[in-house]
């Protein structure tokens, strides 16, 4: 693992931080959140679907 990597890696976990914190801050129930979780992967799949077929 290059430094670049450890670099990368902890940048991402500071966004995943700074995400998590605020959804938190809008105190939703946990159904709630696990509904947009769902929206969201559904979105990135669907990117990420319709990206790989036509490319």
């Amino acid at each position: 693992m290059t430094e670049m990597s450890i670099i990368s890696i902890v940048a991402l976990l500071g966004w995943l931080v700074l995400a998590g914190s605020a959804l938190a801050s809008f105190k939703l129930g946990f159904s709630k959140i696990f509904q947009m979780v769902l929206v969201w992967v559904a979105i990135f799949a669907g990117g990420f679907f319709v990206v790989s077929f036509f490319i």
